[in-house]
Protein backbone atom coordinates (compact mmCIF):
# COMPACT_ATOMS: atom_id res chain seq x y z
CA UNK A 1 0.00 0.00 0.00
CA UNK A 2 1.64 3.03 -1.03
CA UNK A 3 1.76 6.24 1.55
CA UNK A 4 -1.31 8.38 1.33
CA UNK A 5 0.15 12.01 -0.50
CA UNK A 6 0.19 15.53 1.40
CA UNK A 7 -1.46 18.21 -0.84
CA UNK A 8 -2.93 21.66 -0.44
CA UNK A 9 -5.58 23.41 -3.09
CA UNK A 10 -6.31 27.80 -2.78
CA UNK A 11 -9.34 28.42 -1.63
CA UNK A 12 -10.86 31.99 -1.05
CA UNK A 13 -13.38 33.11 1.72
CA UNK A 14 -14.55 37.22 1.76
CA UNK A 15 -11.18 37.52 3.74
CA UNK A 16 -8.64 36.36 1.32
CA UNK A 17 -7.28 33.32 0.38
CA UNK A 18 -6.40 30.58 2.54
CA UNK A 19 -5.17 26.67 1.64
CA UNK A 20 -6.64 23.50 2.50
CA UNK A 21 -4.70 20.46 3.09
CA UNK A 22 -5.91 17.17 2.36
CA UNK A 23 -4.70 13.85 2.13
CA UNK A 24 -4.59 11.51 -1.21
CA UNK A 25 -4.82 7.54 -0.77
CA UNK A 26 -4.83 5.25 -3.98
CA UNK A 27 -4.22 5.97 -7.66
CA UNK A 28 -3.99 9.62 -8.11
CA UNK A 29 -5.75 8.97 -11.73
CA UNK A 30 -8.58 6.68 -10.87
CA UNK A 31 -11.46 8.92 -11.28
CA UNK A 32 -13.69 7.31 -8.30
CA UNK A 33 -13.35 9.35 -6.08
CA UNK A 34 -14.74 9.14 -2.61
CA UNK A 35 -13.89 12.05 0.21
CA UNK A 36 -14.10 12.24 3.53
CA UNK A 37 -14.16 14.89 6.04
CA UNK A 38 -13.79 15.01 9.82
CA UNK A 39 -15.64 16.15 12.79
CA UNK A 40 -15.44 20.18 14.28
CA UNK A 41 -12.13 19.06 16.28
CA UNK A 42 -10.88 16.71 14.23
CA UNK A 43 -8.43 16.56 11.29
CA UNK A 44 -7.79 14.09 8.07
CA UNK A 45 -6.04 11.45 9.92
CA UNK A 46 -9.06 10.24 11.66
CA UNK A 47 -10.10 8.33 8.19
CA UNK A 48 -6.00 6.62 8.02
CA UNK A 49 -7.54 3.31 8.58
CA UNK A 50 -11.64 3.92 6.10
CA UNK A 51 -8.97 5.64 2.97
CA UNK A 52 -6.30 2.59 3.73
CA UNK A 53 -9.01 0.21 3.18
CA UNK A 54 -11.21 1.63 0.93
CA UNK A 55 -8.45 2.86 -1.58
CA UNK A 56 -8.58 -0.36 -3.42
CA UNK A 57 -11.26 0.86 -5.45
CA UNK A 58 -11.46 4.78 -4.63
CA UNK A 59 -9.02 7.65 -4.93
CA UNK A 60 -9.70 8.51 -1.45
CA UNK A 61 -9.60 12.49 -0.67
CA UNK A 62 -9.83 13.39 3.44
CA UNK A 63 -9.40 17.36 3.65
CA UNK A 64 -8.38 18.99 7.06
CA UNK A 65 -11.31 21.50 6.97
CA UNK A 66 -9.60 25.39 7.25
CA UNK A 67 -8.40 26.31 10.45
CA UNK A 68 -7.43 22.69 11.93
CA UNK A 69 -4.83 20.45 10.72
CA UNK A 70 -2.63 21.28 8.16
CA UNK A 71 -4.61 23.74 6.88
CA UNK A 72 -4.77 27.84 7.08
CA UNK A 73 -6.32 29.84 9.62
CA UNK A 74 -9.03 32.09 8.45
CA UNK A 75 -8.47 36.11 8.85
CA UNK A 76 -12.02 36.88 9.61
CA UNK A 77 -13.56 33.74 12.39
CA UNK A 78 -16.96 34.46 11.24
CA UNK A 79 -16.41 32.31 8.22
CA UNK A 80 -15.99 29.38 10.34
CA UNK A 81 -18.99 28.57 9.41
CA UNK A 82 -20.99 25.25 6.73
CA UNK A 83 -21.63 28.06 3.74
CA UNK A 84 -17.76 28.32 3.90
CA UNK A 85 -16.42 25.03 4.14
CA UNK A 86 -18.75 23.93 1.38
CA UNK A 87 -17.33 26.07 -1.01
CA UNK A 88 -13.84 25.18 -0.16
CA UNK A 89 -15.54 21.67 -0.96
CA UNK A 90 -16.53 22.41 -4.57
CA UNK A 91 -12.56 24.00 -5.26
CA UNK A 92 -11.42 21.03 -3.72
CA UNK A 93 -13.62 18.68 -6.06
CA UNK A 94 -12.66 20.76 -8.64
CA UNK A 95 -8.98 20.26 -7.97
CA UNK A 96 -9.73 16.62 -8.06
CA UNK A 97 -10.73 16.62 -11.69
CA UNK A 98 -14.06 15.07 -10.43
CA UNK A 99 -17.02 14.63 -12.22
CA UNK A 100 -18.79 12.80 -9.21
CA UNK A 101 -17.93 11.97 -6.06
CA UNK A 102 -19.08 9.69 -2.86
CA UNK A 103 -19.04 11.14 0.57
CA UNK A 104 -18.66 10.10 4.20
CA UNK A 105 -18.57 13.04 6.48
CA UNK A 106 -18.69 12.68 10.15
CA UNK A 107 -20.67 14.66 12.72
CA UNK A 108 -19.74 18.58 10.61
CA UNK A 109 -18.14 16.69 7.97
CA UNK A 110 -21.78 15.46 8.04
CA UNK A 111 -23.20 18.64 7.37
CA UNK A 112 -20.99 20.07 5.01
CA UNK A 113 -21.49 16.73 3.19
CA UNK A 114 -25.93 17.97 3.61
CA UNK A 115 -25.26 21.48 2.22
CA UNK A 116 -23.03 20.02 -0.78
CA UNK A 117 -25.38 16.94 -1.37
CA UNK A 118 -28.93 19.35 -1.45
CA UNK A 119 -27.42 21.73 -4.27
CA UNK A 120 -28.56 21.75 -7.49
CA UNK A 121 -26.06 19.95 -9.94
CA UNK A 122 -24.32 18.52 -6.63
CA UNK A 123 -21.37 16.11 -7.53
CA UNK A 124 -22.41 14.03 -4.54
CA UNK A 125 -23.77 10.67 -5.93
CA UNK A 126 -23.70 8.65 -2.98
CA UNK A 127 -23.71 10.20 0.65
CA UNK A 128 -22.67 9.01 4.03
CA UNK A 129 -23.72 10.75 7.10
CA UNK A 130 -22.18 9.80 10.37
CA UNK A 131 -23.96 10.25 13.40
CA UNK A 132 -25.26 13.62 11.99
CA UNK A 133 -28.43 15.36 10.66
CA UNK A 134 -30.20 18.81 10.43
CA UNK A 135 -31.26 19.09 14.12
CA UNK A 136 -28.76 19.13 16.86
CA UNK A 137 -29.24 18.11 20.45
CA UNK A 138 -28.81 21.31 22.14
CA UNK A 139 -27.55 19.89 25.29
CA UNK A 140 -25.06 18.21 22.73
CA UNK A 141 -23.76 21.17 21.29
CA UNK A 142 -23.22 23.08 24.87
CA UNK A 143 -21.09 20.09 25.83
CA UNK A 144 -19.24 20.08 22.62
CA UNK A 145 -19.08 23.91 23.13
CA UNK A 146 -17.63 23.70 26.70
CA UNK A 147 -13.84 22.36 25.21
CA UNK A 148 -14.20 23.76 21.83
CA UNK A 149 -11.81 26.60 21.39
CA UNK A 150 -10.57 26.57 25.09
CA UNK A 151 -7.18 27.77 24.56
CA UNK A 152 -5.83 24.92 26.78
CA UNK A 153 -1.82 23.77 27.06
CA UNK A 154 -0.29 20.62 28.03
CA UNK A 155 3.01 20.41 30.19
CA UNK A 156 3.39 16.51 28.06
CA UNK A 157 2.23 14.56 25.67
CA UNK A 158 0.63 11.87 28.38
CA UNK A 159 -1.30 14.92 29.71
CA UNK A 160 -2.81 15.78 26.05
CA UNK A 161 -3.75 12.46 25.50
CA UNK A 162 -5.74 12.27 28.85
CA UNK A 163 -7.82 14.98 27.53
CA UNK A 164 -8.38 13.50 24.28
CA UNK A 165 -9.42 10.47 26.07
CA UNK A 166 -11.78 12.10 28.23
CA UNK A 167 -13.23 14.59 25.61
CA UNK A 168 -13.48 11.51 22.87
CA UNK A 169 -14.84 9.01 25.44
CA UNK A 170 -18.59 9.18 23.23
CA UNK A 171 -16.25 7.20 20.28
CA UNK A 172 -16.56 3.96 22.30
CA UNK A 173 -14.38 1.08 23.11
CA UNK A 174 -10.75 1.75 21.71
CA UNK A 175 -7.22 -0.03 21.97
CA UNK A 176 -4.54 2.23 24.08
CA UNK A 177 -2.88 2.46 20.41
CA UNK A 178 -5.78 4.25 19.09
CA UNK A 179 -6.76 6.37 21.39
CA UNK A 180 -2.85 7.50 21.58
CA UNK A 181 -3.78 7.65 18.11
CA UNK A 182 -6.29 9.92 18.13
CA UNK A 183 -4.32 12.23 20.70
CA UNK A 184 -1.10 12.72 18.04
CA UNK A 185 -3.37 13.49 15.53
CA UNK A 186 -4.40 16.52 16.79
CA UNK A 187 -1.79 17.43 19.54
CA UNK A 188 1.10 20.00 18.63
CA UNK A 189 4.27 20.35 20.42
CA UNK A 190 5.22 24.12 21.00
CA UNK A 191 8.90 25.37 20.81
CA UNK A 192 8.64 26.12 24.46
CA UNK A 193 7.83 22.34 24.93
CA UNK A 194 3.88 22.44 25.64
CA UNK A 195 1.43 20.46 23.43
CA UNK A 196 -1.49 22.59 22.14
CA UNK A 197 -4.22 21.62 20.02
CA UNK A 198 -3.99 21.64 16.25
CA UNK A 199 -6.95 24.05 15.25
CA UNK A 200 -7.49 28.09 15.61
CA UNK A 201 -9.30 28.71 18.77
CA UNK A 202 -11.40 30.90 16.40
CA UNK A 203 -13.42 28.20 15.01
CA UNK A 204 -15.53 28.54 18.36
CA UNK A 205 -16.82 31.93 16.90
CA UNK A 206 -19.92 31.68 15.41
CA UNK A 207 -20.89 28.88 18.08
CA UNK A 208 -20.36 31.63 21.06
CA UNK A 209 -22.02 34.19 19.23
CA UNK A 210 -25.47 31.91 17.80
CA UNK A 211 -28.50 32.25 20.23
CA UNK A 212 -31.77 31.01 20.14
CA UNK A 213 -33.01 32.89 17.44
CA UNK A 214 -30.07 32.02 14.51
CA UNK A 215 -30.04 28.42 15.89
CA UNK A 216 -33.82 27.98 14.30
CA UNK A 217 -32.45 29.51 11.47
CA UNK A 218 -29.47 27.48 10.92
CA UNK A 219 -31.51 23.97 11.73
CA UNK A 220 -34.37 25.24 8.95
CA UNK A 221 -31.93 25.84 6.46
CA UNK A 222 -30.26 22.23 7.05
CA UNK A 223 -33.69 20.53 6.80
CA UNK A 224 -33.81 22.35 3.26
CA UNK A 225 -30.39 21.12 2.00
CA UNK A 226 -31.38 17.67 3.42
CA UNK A 227 -34.92 17.21 1.95
CA UNK A 228 -33.44 18.77 -1.86
CA UNK A 229 -31.11 15.45 -1.59
CA UNK A 230 -31.51 13.36 -4.50
CA UNK A 231 -28.67 10.91 -3.90
CA UNK A 232 -28.64 7.45 -2.23
CA UNK A 233 -28.23 8.61 1.92
CA UNK A 234 -26.67 6.49 4.43
CA UNK A 235 -27.10 7.46 8.15
CA UNK A 236 -25.41 5.85 10.97
CA UNK A 237 -26.15 7.10 14.29
CA UNK A 238 -24.18 5.92 17.60
CA UNK A 239 -27.04 4.27 19.56
CA UNK A 240 -25.94 6.38 22.40
CA UNK A 241 -25.50 9.68 20.84
CA UNK A 242 -26.05 12.21 22.49
CA UNK A 243 -26.05 14.43 19.83
CA UNK A 244 -28.71 12.69 17.21
CA UNK A 245 -31.45 11.53 18.69
CA UNK A 246 -33.26 8.77 17.60
CA UNK A 247 -36.15 10.88 17.11
CA UNK A 248 -34.76 12.95 14.65
CA UNK A 249 -32.75 9.74 12.81
CA UNK A 250 -35.99 7.85 12.22
CA UNK A 251 -37.44 11.71 10.82
CA UNK A 252 -34.63 11.78 8.27
CA UNK A 253 -35.91 7.89 7.02
CA UNK A 254 -38.98 9.47 6.38
CA UNK A 255 -38.28 13.12 4.24
CA UNK A 256 -35.87 13.52 1.82
CA UNK A 257 -33.36 11.26 0.20
CA UNK A 258 -35.03 8.67 3.20
CA UNK A 259 -32.14 7.95 4.24
CA UNK A 260 -31.53 4.13 5.17
CA UNK A 261 -30.88 4.00 8.96
CA UNK A 262 -27.61 2.21 10.86
CA UNK A 263 -27.21 1.91 14.62
CA UNK A 264 -23.81 1.00 16.26
CA UNK A 265 -24.47 -0.09 19.76
CA UNK A 266 -22.17 0.79 22.66
CA UNK A 267 -20.69 4.44 21.01
CA UNK A 268 -22.19 7.53 21.40
CA UNK A 269 -21.37 10.25 18.70
CA UNK A 270 -19.43 9.50 16.85
CA UNK A 271 -18.38 6.51 15.61
CA UNK A 272 -14.66 6.14 14.50
CA UNK A 273 -14.88 3.75 11.77
CA UNK A 274 -11.62 2.67 12.86
CA UNK A 275 -12.69 -0.92 13.34
CA UNK A 276 -13.78 -3.31 10.62
CA UNK A 277 -17.12 -4.11 11.33
CA UNK A 278 -17.71 -0.32 11.01
CA UNK A 279 -15.95 0.09 7.42
CA UNK A 280 -17.83 -2.71 6.60
CA UNK A 281 -20.94 -0.84 6.68
CA UNK A 282 -19.56 2.01 4.57
CA UNK A 283 -18.10 -0.51 1.82
CA UNK A 284 -21.53 -2.24 1.56
CA UNK A 285 -22.91 0.95 1.05
CA UNK A 286 -20.95 2.42 -1.30
CA UNK A 287 -20.23 -0.30 -3.08
CA UNK A 288 -22.95 -2.38 -3.15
Amino acid sequence: MNAPRIRFVQCLSPAGLHRVAYKEWGAADNPRVLICVHGVTRVSDDFDRLAAAMSDTYRVICPDIVGRGRSDWLRDAKHYAVPQYVSDMVTLVARADAQTVHWFGTSMGGLIGMGLAGLPGSPIEKLILNDVGPALNPAALARIGQYIGQPVRFASFEDGERYIREISRPFGGHTDEEWRKFASDVLRREDDGQWRLHYDPDIAAPLRASDAQSMARAEAALWQAYDAIKCPTLLVRGAQSDLLTAETARTMTERGPRAQLVEIPEVGHAPSFLHDDQIAIARRFLLG
